[in-house]
């Protein structure tokens, strides 16, 4: 078993974050940066409120200027006890009081600004009142990678995330599929990867048989039978990176075409890895997966990219997806993950994620990706 280890990154670490978040805003034109409660606030300043309210709380960043956390009184406590208060100076408001127009008077009040994607309605509305002249920019749009490429500790983190999910498949492969329902399944993987480490589980996709043909099928009630192909794809958080990874199990000995097109989705995600490297294009990862599938003669029932960025959150930029062009840099992260659904019958999918390195790639999933069978 393998337990989880929080983060050790320094108030040096947040504030080299913050300084570098400031600079690539000013040189993409923006004022600043706002960052509300969420994964952006926690990997620029290692602080993550005790609850998530209509109180305001707020970062700013501007280039030239020290970083200001604007935070409810009551939680103020907390914000200094976080990794990278040290690096921050907090601004704390009181009920009764605006702080909005503290905000404001923190910020160029024409500025165009960048805002983290899950900012609250209510907060962009009343900055918006409180500074008429400014306008604003998700961070998804402005600035896609600023959480993208990951240094050596971050990668140390993606490892042994993806090394947590690997002991979590190795211990689902044993256990009994025929006769339990998807969701008792699901239970056993939600199970395995705490077991291993997970702080955070967000997904535990269990597809048997004709639910496989859905990508994200929910684990439900139908029970697993002798003869079905079960696609499973699971991962969470762990020591606050992400891990996800996808395996294609067969209940008893498969059919030939089932062995068939499993074999194809291996071939594409090994063309897929193969292409990782600095200074191709996202989408000629895409394109190297995509053409052994076409190939094949199962193009159409390939429905979605290829992969997406991972880091504090599953899902993020960037993403393998054709015409998407920007060039892959060494340290970033992002999932291959090509399949094939055929409606009403079965699923397949193979995902491993992956980091960019000097002269290549580099899997942090390394289970099997030939089809096993379980019981």
């Amino acid at each position: 078993m393998t337990t989880s280890t929080a983060a050790s990154f320094t108030a040096d670490d947040y504030r080299a974050r913050m300084e570098r978040a400031a600079r690539t805003a000013a040189d993409a034109g923006l004022a600043g940066l706002l960052v509300a409660p969420g994964p952006d606030l926690v990997w620029l300043t290692g602080y993550t409120p005790p609850a998530v309210t209509e109180r305001l709380t707020l970062l700013v960043l501007a280039a030239g200027q020290d970083p200001v956390l604007v935070v409810p009184a009551l939680e103020a406590p907390d914000a200094h006890r976080a990794a990278g208060a040290a690096a921050l100076t907090l601004r704390d408001w009181t009920d009764g009081k605006d702080p909005y127009a503290a905000t404001a008077a923190l910020l160029d009040g024409a500025g165009r600004f960048g805002i983290s994607d899950n900012t609250w309605a209510l907060h962009l509305l009343a900055l918006q009142q409180a500074m008429p002249a400014s306008s604003y920019a998700s961070l998804t749009d402005a600035l896609p990678m600023l959480r993208a490429v990951k240094d050596a500790a971050e990668l140390d983190l993606m490892a042994a995330a993806g090394a947590a999910a690997d002991a979590t498949f190795e211990e689902i492969r044993t256990v009994r599929f025929a006769g339990r329902r998807e969701a008792e399944v699901a239970a056993d993987l939600d199970r395995l990867l705490r077991r291993h480490g997970h702080e955070q589980v967000d997904f535990t996709i269990v597809a048997s048989g004709p639910n496989g043909a859905d990508p994200h099928h929910e684990a439900g009630d139908r029970v697993i039978a002798r003869g079905d192909m079960v696609v499973l794809d699971f991962g969470g958080l762990r020591g606050g990176y992400g891990s996800d990874t996808s395996r294609t199990v067969h209940v008893g000995e498969p059919a030939d075409e089932e062995r068939r097109v499993h074999d194809i989705v291996r071939e594409a995600q090994e063309a897929g890895f193969r292409a990782v490297r600095p200074g191709a294009a996202c989408q000629d990862v895409d394109r190297a997966a995509r053409e052994v599938i076409a190939a094949a003669g199962y193009g159409e029932y390939f429905i979605h990219r290829t992969g997406h960025g991972i880091g504090v959150t599953t899902h993020e930029p960037p993403y393998m997806i054709e015409g998407e062009e920007r060039p892959l840099v060494p340290g970033m992260c992002f999932s291959v993950e090509p399949g094939v659904y055929l409606p009403g019958r079965f699923g397949v999918r193979i995902e491993d994620i992956v980091t960019v390195t000097e002269d290549g790639g580099r899997r942090l999933n390394t289970t099997t990706r030939e089809l096993v069978i379980v019981e």
